[in-house]
């Protein structure tokens, strides 16, 4: 079996519905996840709303898929982009797609991709609406890309105060509390302990878009930890390594 880092991914960039400002963030994001084997990106190239597009496929080395308009008003991007991703499916040459947009059309094609085993990633605005974000595997918003990352030296900060006043972190709500204490009840030993890890995977499988990076935070860890009125956390040493395991409980 793959490790993660070494799947083949196929990145599919809907020019029409992404901002061409944080593309090497977004690729970098897409490096987590594995290798950017196929790179492509759809637009009528003929019309001016995309040209602050063609510096970055130069510098990415990303093809330009010429897509006219043959309607007025009408979206050719989506066809062309999801004719494209049922040949790459079909070819057997990739592991997993990562489908940047933020359009709805793409719902269809994201759940078509996970029946045929393929791992999908989304990618978009938070306006993207949330029947794209759900069909995918793990959904990734653009405005969050980099920003924690600023914060690096400073892990167990919020990384919300580097974030534009336009552009706040999602406040941790009452909704969000709830879904971390079943996800820990679903997991957790005799004693109530759940490996933390599982938990953030498992929280990903419920709700495609968690992200700690939502909330102001880098990891997970730190998140829980800011919510200490609700949960206990427990660092364990793993014998022989220098590493530690985190278990968190919710709080009696």
């Amino acid at each position: 079996m793959k490790k993660n880092n070494d799947l083949k991914l196929a990145v599919l960039i809907d020019a029409d519905n992404i901002p061409y400002s944080n593309i090497k963030g977004m690729l970098d994001e897409i490096a987590k996840f594995g290798i950017p084997t196929i790179k492509r990106i759809y637009g009528d190239w003929t019309k001016p709303t995309v040209s602050g597009w063609k510096p970055a496929l130069l510098e990415h080395a990303i093809t330009p898929i010429q897509q006219y308009s043959y309607t007025s008003g009408k979206n050719a991007t989506d066809s062309a982009m999801i004719i494209d991703a049922m040949d790459v499916l079909h070819s057997e040459k990739v592991d997993g797609f990562c489908l940047i947009s933020s359009d709805s059309d793409f719902t269809r094609l994201a759940i078509r991709l996970r029946e045929s085993g393929m791992l999908v990633i989304g990618m978009g605005q938070k306006k993207t609406p949330n029947p794209f974000i759900v069909a995918c595997d793990k959904f990734i918003y653009i405005e969050i890309i980099g920003v924690a990352e600023k914060n690096i030296e400073k892990k167990n900060e919020p990384a919300k105060n580097s974030l534009p006043e336009t552009n706040q972190a999602d406040p941790i709500d009452k909704k969000l509390i709830n879904l971390i204490k079943i996800t820990i009840d679903d997991l957790a030993d005799d004693d109530g302990w759940a490996f933390l890890a599982e938990v953030g995977s498992l929280l990903i499988k419920k709700r495609p878009d968690f992200d700690p990076r939502n909330y102001g935070f880098l990891k997970l860890t730190p998140l829980i930890k800011s919510l200490q009125k609700y949960f206990e956390v427990d660092e364990r040493n793993v014998e022989n390594k220098h590493i530690k395991h985190i278990y968190v409980k919710i709080r009696n």
